[in-house]
């Protein structure tokens, strides 16, 4: 794992700050209910645990049974010894995309947008692993994409979380991003049908390239698209402010109206093709804000999700 002590909070997620992230043993796994258009996770005990095993009915014992099978309430119900029978369940492998490109390390309210999107990817990886689910991931960065075979063992998800918080660093170089298109195209070659797919992204560079690559992964796994997002990202104020990536600083005020107006409008149709696009393909869709609370995910009922405390 990674030796850094330091972290710059709400900016950089160390390895701990993500192990804590792991929620209640309560939630056990990503529940459905139908297609994944509606699918809930965190909400009730999954029955997609990987190789596991679901009961399927009880009969009376026979030499040989497994003694930790015993049905010891209709046994003695009944009076006579039964064994608890059970059936395979079919494996739900979990795979997760984050985006931690350079537009994903900015933030102007309590933290940046890839420290959300990474509690938030830990959060998920957790859940699956909880739930006895293989789970894997890719990694978008600023220097390519780091790739992590889906995996049923604490010790695949903690380099996962450790590769995680490790890319959350400033002090990392830029070179050759990987586009979120050809990132989604290499998680299409990892995934099979009955998978599930997580695709955690401000969707910067969401075009025409991209929504195709979106449309043919969701042809075998279910797929959840995370829109990640900062108040600055829909709407730049209009009187002042500055703006910095740690190198440059851009003045606001001397924006011309048009050119806010144009900004605000390519993000707003941007998400509106990224929402159309889910609801045709049968695609999951969420949204969340650097204000928003990162567990809001594993609870979703519907509306915005609430709000991070101050």
């Amino acid at each position: 794992m990674s030796q850094h002590t330091s972290y710059a909070a709400g900016i950089e997620a160390s390895t701990s700050e993500l192990i804590r992230a792991r929620p209640p043993r309560t939630v056990t796994g990503f529940a459905p209910s139908g297609r994944v258009s509606t699918h809930q996770w965190g909400t009730n005990n999954s029955v997609f645990r990987g190789r596991g095993m679901e009961f399927a009915e009880s009969r009376e014992y026979q030499p040989g049974d497994d003694v930790k099978h015993v049905d010891w309430k209709v046994t003695a119900r009944t009076g006579r010894a039964h064994t608890k029978l059970f059936q395979e369940e079919r494996e739900r492998p979990v795979h997760i995309l984050l985006d931690l490109r350079n537009m994903m390390h900015f933030g102007s309210r309590i933290r940046f947008k890839s420290h959300l999107a990474a509690e938030i990817a830990a959060q998920l990886a957790w859940v699956g692993h909880d739930g006895g689910d293989r789970v894997g991931g890719l990694i978008l960065t600023r220097r390519g994409v780091r790739d992590f075979r889906a995996a049923r063992t604490r010790r695949g998800v903690l380099r996962f979380i450790d590769a995680i918080s490790d890319e959350t660093r400033l002090a990392r170089e830029n070179a050759d991003e990987l586009s979120l298109a050809q990132g989604i195209r290499r998680l299409r070659h990892e995934c099979r049908p009955g998978a599930l797919a997580f695709v955690i992204s401000d969707f910067s560079d969401f075009d025409e390239t991209c929504e195709q690559e979106l449309r043919r992964l969701s042809k075998s796994p279910h797929v959840t698209n995370i829109l990640i997002t900062d108040p600055l990202d829909s709407e730049l104020p209009p009187r002042g402010g500055r703006i910095s990536d740690g190198h440059k600083a851009l003045s606001l005020s001397g924006l011309k109206r048009t050119a806010l107006h144009d900004y605000a409008e390519a993000f707003r149709q941007r998400r509106q093709r990224l929402e159309q696009s889910c609801r045709q393909r049968g695609m999951a869709f969420h949204a969340l804000s650097t204000s928003d609370n990162a567990t809001s995910i594993l609870h979703i009922k519907g509306g915005r999700p609430p709000r991070r405390s101050q």
